[in-house]
């Protein structure tokens, strides 16, 4: 149990290669021609076991390679590909039940009752699935972007963006990859350059599983009830160049849903912190500032939680310390020795 509460994502500088910069978000860019600059580095806790799914564009032993290097022998890692892929066309009955059977078959298959998961766009819609059909298999949920988390409490632009997808599926192929990509990506960021040469043998799949997965948005249910449930840590990150109308509404959904629940953006700070009085991590309600419930830990740090940078802690607890320090350089201390020296 202490091994499973000891393991914990934090973002670092980036390996370029992990997590991946394609998935079923498109190629997502923290700078302009460059890939998302996302490396997670693990807590080196042995008997930790954590399975990674990729999105729906990139290969999990090319979007996960690098990071498993990195995080070394102490962690049991899987790289698991979706199950879109698993047949050389996607069947017509594909949903996100058949991701949930795969990465249930996969951990059974090496012994593993409960287990870490981390899943990228496309693959972190999968991992939201796991957690709400079988959640007591899931010691933490890493989601890095998921590309869709339910049909509920959808906003207007939500709801605008998925019927941009769904106009996708009559375009061409040459038409169809770019479309997708301009859709995942803030208004105004360019578009990355092409790959030189033929592309690699896998990407053939990737129109018909991207269409499949799509459809499979539409069609499945996510069930919120059962995500409410889920008691363990939730981590969420955001790239700073990725369509707000998507990724952004996602978080701020789960943010009402998920008892244990934080965020990080690649512009810095964690942007917020949801732990509640049942969490697993000790008794926390949601708060905006230094108030909250008796007995509620700060939302900016305190046993467990991750330390935020002075700027991202509430203004009103600035402005106290700041009146404090001021106060103690103005006025002689009770002692009566002058604090100045």
């Amino acid at each position: 149990m202490n091994s499973e509460r000891n393991f914990k994502l934090r973002n670092k500088k980036c390996c370029a290669n992990a997590p991946p910069s394609q998935g079923i978000g498109g190629n997502r860019r923290d700078q302009a021609g460059a890939p998302p600059a996302w490396e997670h580095s693990l807590v080196r806790v042995s008997g930790v076991r954590v399975m990674l799914l990729p999105g729906i564009v990139l290969p999990a032993e090319l979007a996960y390679a690098a990071l498993i290097a990195a995080i070394g022998p102490d962690v049991e890692a899987v790289a698991k590909d979706l199950e879109v892929y698993a047949t050389l066309e996607p069947p017509d009955d594909y949903g996100l039940d058949s991701e949930v059977a795969g990465a249930l078959r996969e951990a059974d298959a090496r012994g593993w009752e409960r287990f870490h998961v981390v899943g990228y766009s496309g693959g972190g819609a999968a991992a939201l699935a796991i957690a709400a059909a079988r959640p007591e298999r899931l010691a933490s949920l890493a989601l890095l972007e998921p590309a869709w988390a339910g049909n509920w409490d959808l906003s207007p632009a939500e709801k605008a963006l998925r019927l941009d997808f769904a106009r996708l599926d009559g375009l061409p192929p040459e038409k169809f990859m770019p479309a997708f990509m301009r859709l995942n990506l803030k208004p105004g960021v360019p578009l990355p350059e092409a790959p030189q040469g033929d592309p690699p043998p896998w990407m053939s799949k990737r129109p018909a599983g991207i269409r499949a997965i799509i459809r499979a948005f539409g069609r499945d249910e996510l069930d919120r009830d059962a995500l409410r449930r889920f008691d363990r840590p939730v981590y969420f990150a955001l790239a700073a160049l990725s369509n707000p109308d998507q990724y952004e509404e996602i978080a701020k959904r789960l943010n009402r849903v998920f008892e244990d629940f934080s965020s990080r953006s690649s512009r810095g700070g964690i942007t917020s912190t949801r732990l509640t009085a049942s969490s697993r991590s000790g008794s926390q309600s949601r708060s905006s500032g230094c108030g909250g419930a008796r007995g509620a830990r700060p939302a900016w740090g305190g046993p467990g939680l991750p330390r935020v940078p002075a700027a991202s802690r509430p203004r009103r607890a600035r402005r106290l310390r700041a009146s404090r320090r001021s106060s103690c350089r103005t006025r002689p201390c009770r002692s009566g020795r002058d604090p100045r020296g």
